[in-house]
């Protein structure tokens, strides 16, 4: 069946010398128990040398915010969810992780998922000892 999934059109929601997603662009939706999936646009760099560098990402505040929310995963069409940028800090995935918020990154295609109204499934091969390892992501629309 999957997650309930919330999509958050954030294509402008950040630009190049302001990369970071905070609280304001995701307030004004229950996220209770969701799959909280942030379309920044960045995936129309994917497979290509431009996806490495400068891609947005959500702020460590912004993670706090969503925990507190009660969001069960959150997923980003990004290169990483934390800033790559930041000298190989990584508060955004620690304080999911350690309140044990699932993190999906480098999705595609999220444009097309509707704001509400979907199932998210993120389905990782059976494998034990990995910290990371890619999964088969998918919504259903409802």
């Amino acid at each position: 069946p999957g997650l309930r999934a919330e999509v958050f059109s954030l294509t402008e929601a950040w630009t190049p010398g302001a990369r970071g997603i905070g609280v304001d662009a995701l307030a004004g939706r229950d996220l209770r128990g969701a799959a909280v999936l942030l379309h920044t646009g960045w995936d129309r760099h994917f497979g290509t040398p431009a996806y490495g560098a400068g891609a947005p990402f959500l702020t460590g505040e912004a993670a706090e915010w969503l925990i507190a929310e009660g969001v069960t995963l959150v997923g980003i069409d990004s290169l990483n969810i934390d800033d790559t940028e930041s000298g190989g800090e990584r508060p955004t995935h620690s304080a999911l992780l350690a309140a044990g918020v699932h993190v999906v990154e480098h999705l595609t295609r999220l444009g097309d998922v509707p704001a509400s109204g979907a199932r998210f499934t993120a389905a990782p091969p059976a494998v034990e000892g990995f910290g990371t390892f890619p999964v088969r992501a998918f919504a259903e629309i409802d």
